[in-house]
């Protein structure tokens, strides 16, 4: 659980709900339980984390789950977000194909959920230097 005086609070709560995220998803993959949840709870922190980054900018989160719009809205107060641009890529898919029968008929393998949580976690550790942490 973070804690930091200097950052806005709703900013922190963003930030360890995505760090929420991260453990199940660390967990999932260490007791190889399910690699599609293991994606979508990948994509589901970067969201997490780039919304806690609009906060940090006192940027309204809009209601949407797609990362590349969210990468778009930060572009212009953090324009290095596009080194971020494939893992967003990566992970944007996620949301939608993971959560409905049918999306992705050949499923999810142990590659990708690795693939999600590695593009994440890199979404992370710009996101805690961009604040900061």
């Amino acid at each position: 659980m973070l804690k930091n005086n200097k950052i806005n609070q709703n900013v922190i709560e963003w930030l360890n709900k995505a760090q929420e995220d991260e453990s199940s998803v660390e967990a999932i993959i260490k007791e190889k339980a399910a690699p599609g949840v293991a994606c979508f709870l990948s994509q589901q922190m970067a969201e997490k984390f780039l919304k806690a980054l609009l906060v940090f900018y006192k940027i309204d989160i809009p209601k949407i789950h797609d990362l590349i719009r969210l990468e778009s809205i930060l572009f212009d107060v953090v324009p290095d977000i596009k080194k971020m641009h494939n893992n967003i890529k990566i992970l944007n898919r996620y949301y939608i194909e993971t959560r409905y029968p049918g999306d992705w008929p050949e499923g999810f393998s142990w590659d990708d959920a690795k693939e999600a949580l590695e593009s994440a976690v890199q979404i992370k550790e710009f996101v805690f230097d961009e604040v900061g942490i």
